[in-house]
């Protein structure tokens, strides 16, 4: 029973959901879940329900609930100093302080910090720096942006079109028409059964390949890509895949955008997902990890090659016209701040390393026979796993049968355990916070494996 039937109809009259069935929710048919308070890894609503969050919100809450550190410094942050702009030079400790501990972590390659809000603008500012380069360079027509099918890039006009999943074009009118995409690293899903990884990297070299023939070298900007899929299923690459892709963009001169916001600060068990995979980005999108969520935040760290384009650029044509009113927000930069001082003090990378490999472990143990279950998958703290209808032939599911929404609501009601079920594949994810203790991630997996039997037997 609800303790408060009037807020649940507030929220239904009034409350507008990202990434919600609209109609359900308006008529009561879908749940309404206030979360009201959290610590560590587990968040409580509004009736009492202590639930196990397996997947940090969306992501992003890295270090755990409840950190009285960073609630403090935003605390203070907001009494000294709530808010002055970054324009014209302007910025303030925090802001400042933190572009150092970015810079101090980042690849040695990288030159500079921009400041928004969320991952989406991050990416919008980085076509937009992309296109400002090429112009500078003499360049007009070198505009367009590769991305891959079942990457997730953002939900604006330009990073929705960079965004690989169909639910997120259809209606919309995206993909926009300076964006492409190519194959993704998703060697479960290989059309050709018999194909090894390398192989397979092969092919997926060939495409991207062909794609440049087709549009033409001289058209095309940038390719973007996370380390590791996300949204799109977490799907890590197989081996080899960054490295030689990274020799096509070099050949054809194509800017490499490694969008970070899943992989940076630390959720691969590494600093970077960069780092990790052996990428030398010339743009690094960052966001969720920055400040655990505790306030919002995104960054665009530009390359040294890229910034001495920026600086000739303004030299020849005066201060760059791009800006948010928000960027470099004092609350968000101290939240940063004293977030990645959390994660170094507590060594909460390590951590992931370690608890990530092992949650990936016992859940291939406890369900790596499971006759509907395909592949089980992860690095650091990612992991995923993926249902078939039938393991020997990999065929899988009819979409409307919605195996891993059932899976993942069945999860939730019997163990009371947040994972998230995955767009375009019956794929249960999960991401918990780096302070994720193995003793949790036994339960994670216990309850888990729990709710596959309960609803594939």
């Amino acid at each position: 029973m609800l303790k408060n039937d009037q807020l649940d109809q507030w929220d239904r009259e009034n409350f507008f959901h990202p990434s919600t069935h609209l109609a359900q929710h308006a008529r009561g048919e879908s749940p309404n879940r206030v979360i009201k308070t959290a610590s560590g890894v587990f968040i409580e609503d509004r009736d009492g329900n202590r639930l196990l969050d397996a997947f940090a919100g969306l992501y992003c809450v890295n270090v755990g609930y409840g950190r009285q550190e960073v609630a403090e410094a935003i605390a203070a942050q907001a009494k000294e100093l709530a808010y002055y702009h970054a324009y014209v030079g302007h910025g303030t400790e925090a802001s400042i302080t933190l572009a150092k501990m970015i810079l101090d972590r980042a690849p040695k390659n990288m030159s500079k910090v921009y400041f928004g809000l969320g991952g989406s603008d991050a990416n919008e500012t980085n076509v937009k720096l992309v296109w400002y380069v090429n112009n500078i360079l003499g360049r007009p027509e070198k505009k367009k942006i590769i991305s891959r099918w079942r990457g997730y890039h953002g939900s604006g006009l330009v990073t929705g079109s960079l965004t690989g999943l169909e639910l997120f074009h259809k209606k919309f009118d995206l993909p926009l028409a300076q964006v492409i995409h190519t194959e993704a690293p998703y060697y479960y899903r290989r059309k050709d059964l018999n194909q090894s990884e390398a192989e397979f990297v092969a092919h997926c070299v060939a495409e991207l390949e062909a794609l440049i023939e087709r549009e033409g070298a001289d058209t095309i900007a940038a390719f973007i890509g996370e380390p590791v899929l996300g949204t799109g299923g977490i799907v890590p690459p197989p081996a080899g895949y960054w490295d030689a892709i990274q020799k096509v963009l070099r050949k054809h001169d194509i800017l490499l955008i490694a969008d970070e916001v899943v992989t940076g600060f630390g959720r691969l068990g590494t600093m970077f997902g960069s780092d990790h995979y052996g990428m030398e980005p010339d743009i690094i999108t960052i966001a969720k990890g920055m400040t655990s969520a505790y306030a919002p935040l995104s960054g665009s760290i530009v390359s040294d090659k890229v910034w001495k384009v920026l600086e000739k650029g303004t030299d020849e044509n005066g201060a760059i016209g791009h800006g948010w009113t928000y960027s470099a927000h004092p609350i968000g930069a101290a939240a940063g701040v004293a977030n990645l001082k959390l994660i170094d003090d507590l060594k909460l990378v390590q951590n992931a390393g370690e608890v990530g490999a092992y949650l990936k472990k016992t859940m291939t143990e406890a369900l790596g026979d499971h006759a509907n279950v395909g592949d089980i998958r992860g690095e650091g703290m990612l992991c995923a796993v993926e249902f078939v209808e039938d393991r020997a032939e990999r065929r899988f599911f009819d979409p409307a049968k919605k195996i891993g929404p059932q899976v993942s609501a069945t999860l939730l009601a019997q163990d009371k355990v947040i994972a998230r079920a995955m767009p375009q594949g019956d794929i249960l994810g999960f991401a918990p916070p780096f302070c994720l203790t193995k003793a949790e991630a036994d339960t994670v997996v216990a309850a888990t494996a729990r709710a596959v039997r309960t609803v594939l037997g």
